[in-house]
This record gives structure tokens, C-alpha cells and sequence, in this order.
């Protein structure tokens, strides 16, 4: 038996489909959710999920408090934006749980804009572990980019879709977002600096990452808009590190307790 995990914030337009989606392999489902103005908690109640009310903390952190609240041993983490393929439930349901040498299972993840499956860019297959068994592993208790910790996962050959952005204006919405933010205030706590260089620097090597060395030239117009907008990203989150530097009234302004 297998226990579904998502954590949430104002996901009342997804969260219907991915308990659907989920419900197909999973016995129960519990929703760690932080603080939603909106219907996610009531949609997912009515749906028979248990709902945790968790401010924030990060989100390795936040995705492993679900677990004190789970039924069984394995555990399905996705977002609220992720559905599992036809395929996906099958091997998932072929499974032998009970019997397996593995801690852990990963997914090739369909990464889209709109309806658009984008196959350049690092998007594809863009491997990540989703299913494990808690007794052994879990995510790390890190703020951002948090993975699965396991000793001996196995890839499945299936996918897992992510409707990523609605839209390109979201593509580009996301430095406005607050991420590069977000990562300039961890990076200035750990004491990394920038010089005059950097946001270029670093901007210029997220585009040819992305279009060169990832084939964003193969992907045309998406896959130039994907590698631009990685390359915003990464120059305002310089460029703010570098702010924070060397200007001192940015940096009292700024909460550093609120990262999150």
C-alpha cells in the first residue's frame, strides 16, 4: 500500500486532478499545506485527503512533515501540478513493494508550458525520484531543490507530467516571483560574494547551458524562451546579490528571517 503526499498553497485549480491522479495507486493522501487563502484545503477534504496546516519551512522540509501522518510505508511524493501517466500507474501498480531490494523509485518528468511538452533545455527526461519507502530515506531537510536521499533507487520507464507554467508570461513571471531573490538572500548567508562580472557572467553560461549544451536550438521558439528566461534568472540573482553588497540601505531593508 502506498500513501500519496503533496504540499500546497493555493492550488484550488490543480488539486482536484492530482488527488484523481494519485488516488489510481494510492490508499490515502495526506496534503501538507501552508496557509491556503483559497479552496485547496476544502476541495481536498471533500476528496477524502487528510489535510496538515504547516507554514512554509522550505521545501524538503515541508514535504517530509507530511510523513508523520501517513498510513503505510511507501510513499508517492508529487506536486500539485504533477499527474501520473497511464503508464506510470501501471508499473507503479506491477510494483512488488513488499519484496523489493530498492528504497526508491524515479520517474522521467514531461516538463510543459500550456499544453507544450518542452524536450530541450534539461527538461527531458529530467529524472526525479518520487516514490520511496520512508523506513529508509526521504527528501533532505533542505530549503530549496530538495531530493529524495536514496541508496538504491531504480528508474521506471514511464513519466510523470508537470504542467510547469500555464504560459511563457508565467516562464518569465518567475524571476518576478521572488526566486532569484530567494536564492540571492541563501547565497548571501553563506557568505558567497559577486563582483561587477557576475550577474553577466553567470546569465551568459545559463543561456549557452540551456540552448548550446541542452539543444534549446532544437526546441525553436520554446526553447530560446526557456533558455532566455533561465538566463534572467540567473543575472538578477546576482545582480541582487551583488546589491546586497554594496548597498547598505538594500540590505537592512531586507529581512533575511524571511526567506521563505
Amino acid at each position: 500500500m502506498i500513501t500519496g503526499v503533496v504540499i500546497t498553497l493555493n492550488e484550488e485549480k490543480n488539486i482536484k486532478a492530482c488527488i484523481e491522479s494519485l488516488q489510481q495507486v494510492c490508499s490515502d493522501i495526506v496534503i501538507v499545506d501552508s496557509q491556503s487563502t483559497d479552496k485547496t484545503t476544502a476541495i481536498a477534504e471533500a476528496l477524502g485527503a487528510t489535510v496538515v496546516i504547516q507554514p512554509y519551512l522550505g521545501d524538503g522540509i515541508q514535504k517530509n512533515v507530511g510523513l508523520a501522518h501517513t498510513e503505510n510505508q511507501w510513499i508517492l511524493s508529487i506536486d500539485a501540478d504533477e499527474r501520473l501517466t497511464n503508464e506510470a500507474v501501471k508499473q507503479i501498480q506491477a510494483l512488488d513493494l513488499a519484496n523489493t531490494p530498492h528504497d526508491a523509485f524515479a520517474f522521467r518528468r514531461r516538463n510543459h508550458i500550456g499544453s507544450r511538452w518542452i524536450k530541450q533545455c534539461g527538461w527531458y527526461p529530467d529524472y526525479c525520484i518520487r516514490l520511496y519507502d520512508k523506513t529508509k530515506t526521504r527528501f533532505a531537510e533542505v530549503k530549496q531543490h530538495a531530493a529524495v536521499q536514496a541508496s538504491n533507487p531504480k528508474p521506471l520507464d514511464c513519466d510523470l507530467i508537470h504542467y510547469s507554467f500555464d504560459n511563457i508570461g508565467q516562464l518569465f513571471a518567475k524571476p518576478g516571483r521572488n526566486f532569484s531573490g530567494r536564492a540571492a538572500k541563501i547565497m548571501y548567508q553563506k557568505g558567497k560574494r559577486a563582483n561587477a562580472f557576475s550577474p553577466f557572467v553567470h546569465g551568459l553560461n545559463a543561456f549557452i547551458r540551456k540552448y548550446i549544451f541542452q539543444r534549446g536550438f532544437l526546441g525553436g521558439v520554446d526553447g530560446m524562451t526557456v533558455a532566455l528566461s533561465s538566463a534572467v534568472n540567473s543575472y538578477l540573482k546576482y545582480a541582487k546579490l551583488l546589491e546586497f553588497q554594496r548597498d547598505p540601505k538594500v540590505l537592512e531593508n531586507e529581512d533575511f528571517n524571511k526567506v521563505w
